[in-house]
């Protein structure tokens, strides 16, 4: 912690995951000492972090260790998440759940007591409630959109229930904390493999292996919009550093069915496959970023379209599973 003295701190929790890595790398390359902390280090690359604790923030005095000063920016990314295998199955609903409110708690307890006065808090589009997107049509989901409550999955539950808990804080203890709804944030560094990616990563990555036909669960034509990473952190910034709570989206409205980020994905190589559907978890039928609120507040807006991001993702897990 040599010289921190001189320069603005900040803490990354979830600094391994893929969004965390990114911001830990951005909050860098703007001159904060940084330290990161998660229960592993980044998969794919090595931290930029100056200090990189590994530990568990279900545990109160580990969060009690790492944050035990004012730091200058504090960021609460860490969850217990995953893509539709992980979230949909039902199987995995109480550690979910459990997991990601007693860091929440622990993480708000001990921000309060050292006198942290702002926490960005990354919940998620998960919350918005299922009535509002069984269209594969949907318009684009307003914050307000968010009652009554009614999300698809636990994941959806516990990031609502997150979001009201970081804003009473607001309330009672003076706390300034930013809570931020992510629609569907993909890049390079993410996870493509295993069970826990999302479906801009595993389709690049079944495209990438397949030689005649891709499997997609449902009948593919469930919407979705994406977010580029580098936009999802150029948004999450200006909302910490702005005088506005949210909650708000940070997402594109640029809406897409599986089907066609499949086609989108096939058409960087110009590869011709056939689309085998099988059944399997779909989420909700259609969702999307509305951004009206975001462009009202913080004056941004995405610029990336979806095959340009997505060509980005897919030469990058070309090259790991070429490695």
């Amino acid at each position: 912690m040599e010289g921190i003295q001189n320069m603005k701190s900040a803490l990354v929790m979830g600094a391994g995951g893929f969004i965390g890595s990114h911001l830990v790398k951005k909050l860098k390359e703007e001159g904060f000492w940084v330290r990161g902390i998660d229960l592993k280090l980044p998969e794919y690359w090595s931290t930029y972090a100056d200090e990189f604790m590994i530990g568990d923030l279900r545990n109160k005095e580990f969060v009690e260790r790492i944050l035990n000063f004012r730091f200058d920016e504090v960021y609460q990314l860490a969850a217990d998440m995953g893509g539709a295998g992980y979230i949909f199955t039902g199987e995995h609903d109480s550690e979910v759940m459990t997991n990601s409110v007693l860091i929440n708690v622990n993480v708000l307890r001990q921000a309060e007591k050292v006198g942290v006065r702002s926490i960005f808090f990354s919940s998620s589009a998960c919350m918005y409630p299922e009535y509002a997107q069984e269209s594969e049509d949907n318009p684009g989901l307003k914050e307000s959109d968010a009652y009554p409550a009614d999300p698809d999955s636990e994941y959806g539950w516990e990031k609502l229930f997150s979001e009201r808990l970081y804003l009473a804080y607001n309330r009672n203890y003076g706390m300034k904390n930013k809570v931020a709804r992510y629609h569907n944030i993909y890049g390079p560094y993410s996870t493509w493999q295993g069970g826990k990616e999302k479906a801009p990563a595993a389709i690049c990555r079944k495209v990438i292996e397949a030689t005649d036909e891709i499997e997609i669960w449902g009948n593919g034509e469930q919407t979705r919009s994406f977010l580029y990473i580098d936009e999802c952190i150029e948004a999450t910034l200006r909302l910490m550093r702005s005088d506005f709570s949210g909650p708000v989206n940070i997402g594109s409205e640029e809406r897409v069915s599986i089907n066609e980020l499949v086609d989108i994905a096939c058409s960087i190589e110009n590869k011709q496959l056939n689309k085998k559907h099988i059944p399997g978890p779909t989420g909700v039928r259609g969702r999307n970023s509305n951004n009206d609120l975001i462009r009202e507040k913080l004056n941004w807006d995405y610029s990336m379209s979806l095959s340009e991001g997505i060509n980005k993702l897919y030469t990058w897990i070309q090259g790991e599973i070429n490695k």
